[in-house]
């Protein structure tokens, strides 16, 4: 049977850079960092399982960031032997598990806040630094059971953003991500799950740009104090004023970042 395929948003030419969005997302995230790396860079952004395009996750088995790199497999083929990888929060913690899986290829990663939290359980038992987002997806979970999406997408935006960033959000966004939290459970099934031991990163030897906001929650910045220790060649940027969704709150800020970083490592 013939594997689900990703929807891919391509642009422009050259080497070729990969970028991977957030939970309750999409490609479209990275529209606006598209249009400024076309001119020297082709980008390859797909859309995640259960996202925009894409295909819906399988409701048979419990939910692991493989299953990413499975449906993104003719994403890499399409890129070739060597490519750079974007990606923020859930995004990113895919990116860092498919450099654990292709090291070869790899050139370089810009990453904002990869949200790996199995990390911090493996290093801590809870209570720790995740149990913000346990908490949050648990309340998102008894909403969602509930027949309330609308209260599993505030309880899930809130706690990312701040209280009442749900109720700011333009109508215009809200479907599509009251609509996302069906798989809020599985997001959280696959990071908390995921398997890879902090020791394999130091394997990573890459530039990394490790993005992160000083006014993020614990659970992105418990992972961040880890992996930006453990990860062999990284460069830390941490924005005044920007919390965990500082891509998309402000993205001309975090996209100037990520374009420097890879100008700078694209192959001559």
């Amino acid at each position: 049977m013939q594997p689900p395929a990703p929807f891919i948003r391509e642009s422009g030419a050259g080497p070729a850079v990969v970028c991977l969005h957030s939970n309750a997302s999409s490609s479209s995230q990275w529209r606006a960092l598209g249009e400024r790396l076309a001119p020297r860079f082709r980008v390859l952004a797909p859309d995640l399982l259960g996202a925009g395009k894409s295909p819906p996750r399988r409701a048979d088995h419990r939910a692991a960031l493989q299953d990413e790199l499975e449906l993104l497999e003719p994403v890499f083929e399409r890129a070739g032997e060597s490519l750079m990888l974007v990606g923020h929060s859930y995004g990113a913690a895919v990116a860092l598990v498919a450099a654990l899986a292709r090291p070869q290829r790899v050139r370089a990663m810009a990453l904002y806040e990869p949200t790996l939290f199995s990390l911090i359980d493996a290093r801590t038992p809870p209570p720790n630094d995740a149990d913000g987002i346990r908490g949050a997806v648990a309340a998102a979970g008894l909403a969602l059971d509930a027949g309330n999406p609308d209260e599993a997408a505030r309880c899930f935006i809130d706690y990312w953003m701040g209280d009442g960033a749900w109720a700011h959000t333009p109508e215009a966004r809200k479907g599509a991500i009251r609509e996302s939290m069906a798989d809020v459970r599985q997001w959280a099934a696959a990071l908390l799950g995921e398997p890879a031991p902090l020791q394999d990163f130091v394997g990573l030897d890459m530039p990394v740009l490790y993005m992160s906001g000083r006014n993020s929650p614990a659970s992105s910045l418990g992972v961040a104090s880890l992996l930006t220790r453990t990860l062999p060649r990284v460069q830390v940027l941490a924005f005044d004023g920007l919390g965990h969704m500082g891509p998309v709150t402000h993205p001309e800020r975090v996209n100037e970042a990520i374009a420097g970083f890879l100008e700078v490592h694209r192959p001559s």
